[in-house]
């Protein structure tokens, strides 16, 4: 193992220690350039490990997060994207159940709004692919700049208008 390596790793750790995802969400770019795959993917593990303490910790409490406050953003962003790579890899009940929970997870309005939509567009079985091509707006995404997909197209407006009055989602 280099001395680079080495160093890294430390630092990863003296992260992990004190529970501080952001830290280790600083160090991404990093991460990518100084470790092997295998690490890399344990990298991620433990980011996700983290956010699911995080998560059980909040759920016990019946705490919600704030996108404003670096830890909980953190902690959503890894959740949100442990639940895109359910989706994604086509277990969308998985996905469906993880959206769910982001749902209530935040106190941001329009996280919790954009997760429904991906809520139910994984619980409707629909694929991953046509959930990008069909309900997401990627390019005002990018101008929204958020980590999460946050704009949608008419359609997806429209089944989410149509689902929380069928449902009574709020």
């Amino acid at each position: 193992m280099s001395d680079k390596v080495k160093i890294f790793k430390e630092r990863v750790l003296k992260l992990q220690q004190k529970s501080d995802i952001a830290g280790l969400y600083v160090l991404e770019l990093e991460a990518h350039d100084t470790l092997n795959k295998e690490d890399l993917n344990g990298y991620y593990a433990n980011i996700l490990e983290l956010a699911l303490e995080n998560l059980t910790d909040a759920l016990e409490i019946a705490r919600r997060f704030k996108l404003d406050e670096v830890q909980d953003f953190a902690t959503i962003r890894a959740l949100y994207e442990y639940a895109i790579e359910h989706y994604s890899a086509g277990s969308t009940d998985d996905g469906a159940a993880l959206f769910e929970i982001l749902v209530g997870l935040s106190e941001d309005e329009n996280f919790s709004q954009a997760m429904k939509i991906h809520q139910l567009s994984a619980q409707s079985g629909l694929d991953f692919d046509d959930f990008l091509n069909k309900i997401a707006d990627i390019p005002a995404t990018q101008i929204a700049g958020t980590f999460y997909i946050s704009s949608f197209s008419d359609e997806a407006k429209n089944i989410l208008d149509i689902a929380q009055a069928s449902e009574g989602i709020k």
